[in-house]
């Protein structure tokens, strides 16, 4: 915990997350909701962003719960999201950039294109959206910015260069603007989520050029690996919020890695080479051990 910084007070202050429609950020406005706070839903499936606004009202009608739809790939959707806030809430306490998407294929696999749409989504929108909300994050003292890295904002495997390019930048941005934003009273979270159960693996991408008979089992695989409660996720983000964490890791899927990455800084590739090699054939290699 910073010791200038006092804990984060949710009640009586609103709180903006992107990606709220499912999975960790679902959960956050739930937990955000139970600790008083007034929120700004944003994402890109209507449908169920309505259903998680509606449970909110019916828990907590003494709430303000605004919901906004947009496609975080496209700049000029992320601008009017950011219009539309800075409008109704001059001050905000919370800026969560949740909303991701992954890609699945080797670097020759993708095109630049689907490369540029993960950039997009998970690094260029939360970029343009805490820009753009910086001064109602900054209006009053006390404010909190999280955003979501990844473990592989941690290590980098084949197979996932634009996941890892995009997660690498947002935590990049997260641990330079800790640093700018603690004279403004705002504290920053880099959250490196492991395997959490999301419907990340139902709406990756696969690379176009990635082989068709491969793309089930490494579907299949990746899905797998997604373990761990997002309630549970949420939770933790909400508690590291609180104590004004500079980095929270959730579940071992991200924490060995990490410490693996700390001991050995350059030969850590080999083994994440050689475990997603494993992986991918539905293998593993001798002598590794799976945690779960």
């Amino acid at each position: 915990m910073s010791s200038r910084l006092p804990e984060y007070r949710f009640a009586g202050r609103t709180a903006v997350v992107t990606g709220a429609a499912s999975g960790i950020g679902e959960h956050l406005a739930y937990g955000l909701a139970f600790q008083g706070s007034d929120l700004v839903l944003i994402d890109v499936t209507e449908g169920r962003l309505s259903m998680v606004a509606e449970r909110i009202r019916t828990a907590n009608p003494s709430l303000n719960v605004q919901t906004l739809v947009a496609d975080l790939a496209d700049r000029a959707a992320v601008e009017s999201v950011a219009s539309r806030v800075l409008a109704d809430h001059p001050a905000i306490g919370l800026l969560v950039n949740n909303a991701g998407i992954a890609l699945g294929g080797r670097f020759d696999q993708v095109t630049v294109d689907e490369f540029e749409h993960v950039m997009n989504v998970n690094f260029r929108a939360p970029m343009l959206l805490t820009h753009a909300l910086l001064p109602a994050l900054t209006a009053s003292p006390g404010g909190h910015l999280v955003n979501m890295s990844s473990l592989f904002g941690l290590i980098a495997p084949p197979g996932q260069s634009a996941y890892s390019a995009s997660k690498f930048a947002l935590r990049g941005l997260s641990e330079a603007l800790r640093g700018e934003l603690i004279d403004d009273g705002v504290g920053v979270t880099t959250v490196h989520p492991g395997g959490i159960r999301t419907r990340i693996a139902e709406s990756a991408l696969i690379g176009s050029h990635v082989p068709k008979d491969e793309i089930e089992g490494q579907m299949k695989r990746f899905a797998a690996l997604l373990s761990f409660p997002p309630a549970k996720a949420a939770e933790l983000i909400l508690r590291a919020v609180t104590k004004r964490k500079a980095r929270l890791l959730i579940a071992t899927s991200a924490k060995a890695p990490d410490l693996l990455a700390r001991l050995l800084p350059v030969g850590h590739a080999a083994v994440v080479r050689a475990v997603t090699a494993a992986t991918t054939r539905g293998t593993r290699p001798a002598g590794t051990v799976l945690k779960r």
